[in-house]
């Protein structure tokens, strides 16, 4: 027998066609008062419910004739004759998604890991899907199982968790090698999840944090490092250029000074090299303006 044997799937038109038959059948024995026509009226309308069928849109299903194929039908309405006809499983031709997972598998740095994946695939040709394997589903799911495991063995942690979507083309390309000659083509595998250790996620925290902590370090001496050079230029333009040296110490005493309650402690030498006493008093005598 074939997998999900749908035999004795009946179609609304036959059954409508039985029931025609047998009140046809009830009407003509009221008028002739024989049961035959009845009986002729039932076995008419047994013949119709198992000799017509009805594939929806996107189905297909073929016939065998004493074993041998005869063809596909579908989609709408069929013939098939009963007792000498038999058909196989109706087969979606639509895209269909299976879940695949592979629990505890070593990657090639000898990690565990749980993965799971989604696979999208469809029936192109339903006549090799029906002679060419014996139960398509379940040989895409254990094929994909199979290349989920063979692949994660072949690849490191770090490039699993950021390079998903490598992976999934890597995974839809052997699985597509492989069911093209069952009629069916796999469009695309997604890795939904990886699943590490929760020790191995506190490691790897650990790791991450410290490799911050060393960019910031880095940022930080690189930081010092440029300033180091400005102030390495400025004491060269102050060196060669006194006068400027004395306007910018000028400037950042008036900067010192100039707000309420400050007091700046002046060497006196200061004072007399940068000609401050002038400046002082009249800051002096601005503050007592001001108040």
């Amino acid at each position: 027998m074939w997998p999900d044997q749908t035999q004795w799937r009946l179609s609304n038109v036959g059954v409508a066609l039985l029931v025609i038959s047998l009140a046809a059948g009830g009407g003509a024995m009221a008028v002739t008062d024989s049961r035959a026509p009845l009986a002729a009226g039932g076995l008419v309308g047994l013949y119709f419910l198992f000799s017509i069928r009805v594939a929806d849109q996107w189905e297909k299903v073929a016939v065998l004739r004493f074993g041998r194929f005869r063809g596909l039908r579908g989609p709408g309405l069929f013939h098939m004759v009963p007792i000498v006809d038999k058909l196989s499983r109706y087969v979606d031709q639509r895209v269909r998604v299976s879940n695949v997972s592979a629990e505890s598998t070593l990657t090639r740095d000898t990690v565990p890991v749980n993965v799971d994946a989604i696979v999208f695939w469809m029936v192109w040709d339903a006549e090799k899907s029906i002679l060419e394997v014996q139960d398509f589903t379940q040989a895409i799911t254990m094929s994909a199982q199979t290349a989920l495991r063979e692949s994660i063995g072949r690849h490191e942690l770090h490039q699993m968790v950021a390079e998903r979507e490598m992976l999934g083309q890597e995974l839809q390309r052997i699985l597509d090698e492989k069911t093209t000659a069952w009629g069916i083509t796999v469009q695309s595998v997604e890795i939904r999840d990886v699943q590490i250790p929760l020790a191995l996620q506190d490691a790897m925290s650990r790791e991450a944090q410290a490799e911050r902590e060393r960019r910031a370090r880095i940022i930080l001496g690189t930081a010092e490092t440029e300033i180091a050079e400005k102030f390495g230029q400025a004491a060269l333009t102050y060196q060669n250029n006194p006068v400027a040296m004395h306007l910018r110490a000028m400037n950042m005493l008036y900067e010192a000074i100039k707000e309420k309650g400050a007091m700046v402690i002046v060497p006196s030498s200061a004072v007399e090299t940068m000609g401050l006493g002038g400046m002082l008093g009249t800051a002096s005598m601005g503050g007592m303006k001001t108040q």
